[in-house]
């Protein structure tokens, strides 16, 4: 099974809670693995920052909740223990204990409303299987992904002067090339087959990397790369970067993890994302700022 939404947690967590123990995150995420059956693979499914894991930011949330609505509260860092408004809770013998019914805390409402500058209180709605740092992470995934869509239109309708230009801001802004100036001369000015510029791996020249730069509409073939490549052992090259607005197909992928010199793909999503990391083509927006607590602020001598 899959990992369960944060508010399946509630009732386990109370029920850990019951004994009127000290219970830490660390055991109670131990026992509640093992109620659920969770495989490893399971418990290390990521959330989409890559930065932790589903399950222990599902349980985290749970128990914030709770400590939110005074059902459970700190009694030391990742600690908690029930208070007798938990142990009501409990005695009330929900068969699911969720948001809807925290909602008749007034602490845990308070909470969770927000003031306008005008002072009008606004409720937030609550999605019911995610916690809020994930509806957070999947909301700006998808901006991205529409962002780096309408990146990739704007490329291939642009001219290919343009897209040269894009192909030596993109290598430099990785750290290749040298200066601008260097860069944007080596490019096109090969004129060997399968290769259309070459570029400084660093700013003294110790290697170098050939480029191929294909502003297509389709699929990248195989044969395309096998082209590519010929044209890098004639050189005795090493190291070689091909870039299209297109796809790959799966046998041209395959086909570079096996061999010798060492050839990167870009294709027309890589190429947006790179731009996107590297702001080539896009300016910000809005920037939120998510904090969370300083635990050496708080350690007292």
């Amino acid at each position: 099974m899959s990992v369960p939404d944060f508010q399946s947690f509630f009732k386990p967590i109370l029920e850990i809670a019951a004994d009127r123990n000290e219970h830490s995150l660390t055991e109670t995420r131990s026992i509640i693995a093992k109620q659920m059956q969770l495989s490893d693979e399971d418990l290390k499914e990521l959330l989409p920052s890559g930065t932790q894991t589903k399950f222990d930011n599902r349980i985290a949330w749970a128990k914030s909740y709770f400590i939110q609505a005074k059902i459970l509260e700190s009694s030391k860092r990742a600690c908690f223990k029930i208070t007798e408004r938990g142990l009501e809770l409990l005695k009330q013998n929900h068969n699911r204990i969720d948001i809807k019914i925290l909602n008749q805390y007034p602490e845990f409402l308070e909470f969770h409303s927000s003031k306008t500058t005008k002072g009008q209180t606004i409720e937030i709605t609550e999605i019911q299987d995610e916690t809020p740092e994930e509806m957070l992470q999947k909301s700006y995934q998808n901006i991205r992904n529409e962002l780096s869509g309408d990146l990739l239109n704007r490329i291939k309708t642009n001219t290919p002067q343009f897209f040269e230009n894009l192909v030596v801001d993109l290598m430099i802004a990785l750290g290749y090339g040298g200066s601008h100036r260097e860069a944007g001369q080596s490019l096109g000015k090969s004129g060997d087959e399968g290769i259309e510029g070459i570029i400084k791996e660093d700013k003294l020249g110790l290697d170098v990397i050939y480029l191929q730069a294909k502003r297509w509409e389709g699929t990248v073939g195989r044969p395309e790369i096998q082209k590519f490549v010929g044209a890098l052992h004639g050189k005795r090259a090493k190291k070689g970067v091909f870039i299209t607005t297109g796809k790959f197909s799966q046998d041209a992928v395959t086909y570079v993890e096996t061999i010798d010199p060492k050839v990167i793909l870009i294709d027309g999503r890589m190429l947006s994302e790179l731009m996107i990391d590297y702001n080539l083509g896009v300016s910000v927006s809005v920037n939120y700022e998510i904090k969370k607590i300083d635990n050496d602020y708080f350690e007292e001598e």
